[in-house]
């Protein structure tokens, strides 16, 4: 059986990326190391002795999105009305205080939302989490109709998107690069505060950001820790090449699904508000 990666082992990796102290957003899967001693803490644990910000999707639309309500349907928003739509949501109000996330997210996402002193965005589908001395200040602007600003902020801060083990497909930073590009996120429902629907904004398919790979290359810094495969992002700047790209092929970002509403609505623009 192989060594299990050791704490000291994923520090080394971040001084050697140079992401020690700066903010990193991380998209990971935790069985891409093969074993981590003491799991996913440990992992979370090494970012904050190394200086980092450490900032998580803590996504939880399978706990609150609710069915879209009459007179809020805008016409291209990647959505087929007339099919039965999730109402998971439907008595349930979402509060950045709660620890629940989708089951997809995994165990960093999982490990950070129960750290005491965490912080979470003001999102109740998309949200995102950050641990660290940056922390509240990079998701404290998140709000239902500005759902990418941490990554904004986190490109401003001079920060990375970290990938462990997984591919651009996982990459939420390109959602805020077709922002750039012009094209109008998606909407979907949730209860406000007072209980009563809301429209968010949420992100479009990701299965042909692959298609990007060309484009985000040659910003990369990689290593390897176990058996995972580290790629690190410059955030400011990888946002900006994918904006250029899409602007210039919309279609790159399309998964080549010919029923794919989501892409096809994407590549169009995006909802018509």
């Amino acid at each position: 059986m192989a060594t299990a990666v050791s704490g000291e082992q994923i520090r080394e990796a971040i001084r050697t990326l140079g992401l020690a102290e700066l903010p990193v957003c991380l998209h990971s899967s935790l069985r891409s190391f093969g074993r981590v001693e003491d799991g996913a803490d440990t992992v979370v644990d090494a970012f904050l002795a190394e200086g980092c910000t450490l900032l998580v999707p803590t996504f939880s639309a399978a706990g609150f999105v609710i069915a879209p309500p009459e007179g809020m349907r805008p016409s291209r928003n990647g959505l087929d009305y007339q099919a039965p739509n999730d109402s998971a949501g439907r008595d349930r109000i979402f509060t950045p205080g709660s620890n629940e996330l989708s089951p997809s997210m995994g165990a960093i996402p999982a490990a950070v939302l129960a750290r005491p002193g965490r912080a979470r965005g003001n999102h109740p589908l998309c949200s995102f989490a950050a641990l660290g001395t940056g922390a509240e200040s990079l998701v404290g602007e998140q709000r239902p109709l500005d759902v990418y600003a941490p990554l904004r902020l986190l490109g401003a801060r001079g920060g990375f998107v970290l990938l462990i083990g997984v591919g651009l497909e996982r990459m939420t930073l390109i959602h805020l690069a077709e922002e750039k590009a012009g094209r109008t996120l998606f909407r979907r429902w949730a209860n406000g505060p007072d209980g009563r629907p809301m429209e968010v904004e949420v992100g479009s398919c990701s299965d042909g950001f692959g298609k990007l790979e060309p484009v985000m290359g040659p910003l990369v810094r990689e290593a390897r820790v176990g058996e995972s495969r580290w790629r690190a992002f410059p955030a400011r700047e990888s946002a900006a090449a994918a904006a250029a790209a899409i602007r210039e092929r919309p279609e790159l970002t399309h998964c080549g699904a010919s029923d794919c509403a989501r892409c096809t609505d994407a590549v169009a623009g995006g909802p018509t508000l």
